[in-house]
């Protein structure tokens, strides 16, 4: 069955996103998060943004915004310069564990770079309460061949009794930067 991702006529439909358009809007916001985060995409905000919020054209917009004519693209292509590669997020609680923690890891070389971004603030439930936390975010950037060593290295080194260490594909990006992560890491 196929649908359509815009309702405007700007859009072509396709049948390889199955999106209605209330639920498109309802994930517009995790979306943006992810763009913000992933993608660094501080500037997204613009009239065309609104319009494309009010359509759906979210995919249009992304590729406006990174100007790119073709999806594959963006894609990271098959390069024996490089390795699989990850983004981990990790909380912590404070500035000082942050600290420790990221330098830790670097100096393990179990990643080429980690930024520690403050301010985040956590809502979850544990032990049957919902519990709120100021803490901060850890985005590490390392090979997908080290998820294992780094998370039993965060548990080792963190004082929750479940951290969070939670890893996305990067599948596209600066072939250099990628490149001086596999440089950075241990094999």
């Amino acid at each position: 069955m196929a649908s359509t991702l815009c309702s405007s006529s700007t859009c072509a439909p396709t049948q390889s996103s199955l999106f209605s358009s209330f639920t498109l809007r309802r994930r517009l916001p995790i979306v943006g998060a992810f763009c913000m985060l992933s993608l660094g995409l501080s500037n997204l905000y613009t009239p065309f943004y609104s319009s494309a919020l009010k359509t759906g054209c979210v995919l249009s917009l992304l590729r406006s915004k990174l100007g790119v004519r073709n999806h594959s693209a963006i894609r990271m292509e098959a390069n024996t310069t490089t390795v699989p590669s990850i983004v981990v997020y990790v909380t912590v609680p404070n500035k000082d564990a942050g600290k420790k923690l990221a330098e830790s890891i670097v100096t393990e070389k179990l990643a080429a770079c980690v930024n520690r971004v403050p301010g985040i603030e956590s809502v979850y439930q544990w032990e049957g309460k919902i519990q709120t936390d100021s803490e901060e975010l850890l985005i590490i950037k390392t090979r997908q061949s080290l998820l294992e060593a780094l998370t039993e290295h965060v548990k080792a080194n963190h004082e929750y009794d479940v951290p969070e260490v939670i890893s996305l594909p990067i599948t596209g990006g600066n072939l250099k930067y990628l490149e001086w992560i596999k440089e950075s890491t241990r094999e």
